[in-house]
């Protein structure tokens, strides 16, 4: 019996000489057809799920690079006037208090641990996170895309998500969104998506819940990131940001938590910080050789992760990229 290729060869559906097929004029229903590619609305898209947070890796990032030419047109339309518009500009990074004592994590672990013996906050699947992430393109001024993303999840299992286009630097004013194929300007408080999901159970990290003991949390954050043996400092921060897109972690899992991130070498204490969100936090910095620099900013008292920062320390020129400029931000809330 013939394979299916050596049927469409003898059938030849697309003749040379086919009458809409070829190299002439087009007839006028494929005019019609064409005109309607070029300039009516496409149909409304089923509404898509957004991926939850983003979770800053560097190689990632500097990928951005290379796909957001895709990007130029709308970004230049929109950025291509004497002053772009503030809400879409990227934050500035965050500042240590001049003065401020930097304080060891394990300080801070032990006040998280003795937080814990007196807190009954427990661990609650879901999470609600203001998030920041920068697109470049080699034609354009980089942007930063902020949105806020909250996921609340029911005892039988099904979750809820709403994601709206804001900016609390700039309350009030246009966001640039990168709701469907372009980045476009919306209102603050835009919603980008809100859906209702069915029930769902796994129990593969970062699914399942975290552990509060710091051996197996540990094996759980190496597992969430599909990493084997060790993890460097900034794959363990890359690890807590998947975690923390999934679960708000009660005073228990902080306090493990921090004395993971305590006995992590390559983490150094910085001195306070007021996050985005007018927040006192302690920061603590790592920086690597891919050119990335985190900033973890923790809760003095009950060693919650208040935000993670992600910074360039050396420039591209060819994307628009400073020293200094921040490539994602998070920060979380209960």
């Amino acid at each position: 019996m013939p394979d299916e290729l050596e049927l469409l060869r003898r059938a030849n559906p697309v003749p040379d000489d086919g009458p809409y097929y070829g190299d002439g004029p087009l007839d006028h229903r494929a005019e019609r057809r064409l005109d309607r590619l070029l300039h009516q609305e496409p149909a409304p898209r089923p509404v898509r799920r957004p991926r939850l947070r983003r979770a800053a890796r560097p190689r990632l990032l500097w990928g951005l690079a290379a796909t957001g030419v895709v990007l130029a047109t709308a970004l230049t339309a929109l950025l291509g006037g004497p002053s772009p518009q503030p809400a879409v500009a990227a934050p500035r990074p965050l500042v240590v208090r001049a003065g401020s004592t930097p304080e060891p994590l394990a300080l801070l672990a032990d006040r998280a641990a003795a937080a814990a013996a007196d807190d009954p906050s427990g661990l609650r699947k879901g999470t609600h996170v203001q998030s920041w992430s920068m697109g470049m393109s080699d034609q354009a001024p980089p942007v930063t895309l902020p949105q806020e993303t909250i996921v609340r999840w029911k005892p039988d299992g099904s979750h809820t998500e709403l994601v709206v286009a804001t900016d609390p630097r700039h309350p009030g004013r246009p966001v640039l969104s990168d709701e469907g194929e372009q980045p476009r300007p919306v209102a603050d408080g835009h919603v980008i998506s809100r859906g209702t999901y069915p029930p769902s159970w796994s129990d593969a990290p970062p699914e399942a819940p975290p552990p509060h003991d710091v051996a197996r949390l540990r094996g759980y954050l190496r597992e969430a990131a599909s990493l084997h043996g060790g993890m460097t400092p900034g794959e363990l921060l890359d690890a807590v940001d998947l975690l923390l897109d999934h679960w708000t972690l009660g005073a228990r899992e902080n306090a493990a938590l921090a004395r993971l991130l305590a006995d992590t070498p390559g983490l150094n204490p910085a001195g306070r910080v007021t996050d985005r969100l007018g927040r006192t936090g302690q920061a603590y910095v790592h920086q690597d050789r891919s050119g990335a620099r985190r900033m973890l900013i923790m809760d003095p008292s009950t060693g919650a992760v208040l935000g993670l920062e992600l910074t360039a320390t050396r420039a591209e020129p060819e994307y628009g990229l400073d020293a200094g400029d921040v490539m994602q931000y998070s920060a979380w809330m209960r």
